[in-house]
């Protein structure tokens, strides 16, 4: 289950309505009701938190969010690097630490689990203050 203080406006869920699951965007938290306002493709709806559920993060997830994998990015460190503008994640093999590297400018997160999408939204927002989406 995902945390009401891990989410924020604009961030990304998956959303279960009686078995269907579908991606969504938030677009308000209700802290003191617990219900979360999500529109999908096809409606707005209030979901309870036991209804949501993270995206995770993969190669996938970062491609469709208009990253693109930097095959030509060496580190010594290894990993896979995505890039973004000036926004880069470094993806590591499980066991390594850091398992993900955030940098933005001169700013670095070093980060040893793994976190989901709206995590990621997140940690972009408060590094760029921008919303990733």
């Amino acid at each position: 289950m995902i945390s009401i203080h891990e989410l924020k406006s604009g961030d990304t869920v998956i959303t279960n309505y009686g078995g269907m699951e579908k991606e969504g965007k938030i677009l308000q938290v209700d802290h003191e009701d617990k219900k979360v306002l999500v529109a999908t493709d096809e409606n707005e709806y209030w979901y309870d938190l036991d209804n949501l559920l993270p995206v995770h993060l993969t190669e996938a997830t970062l491609l469709k969010l208009q990253f693109h994998k930097d095959e030509t990015a060496s580190s010594p460190a290894g990993g896979s690097l995505y890039v973004r503008g000036p926004f880069s994640v470094r993806m590591f093999e499980d066991g390594h630490k850091p398992l993900l590297q955030l940098h933005y400018r001169d700013e670095s997160r070093n980060l040893n689990a793994p976190i989901t999408l709206n995590e990621l939204q997140n940690h972009y927002y408060g590094m760029t203050n921008f919303h990733l989406e």
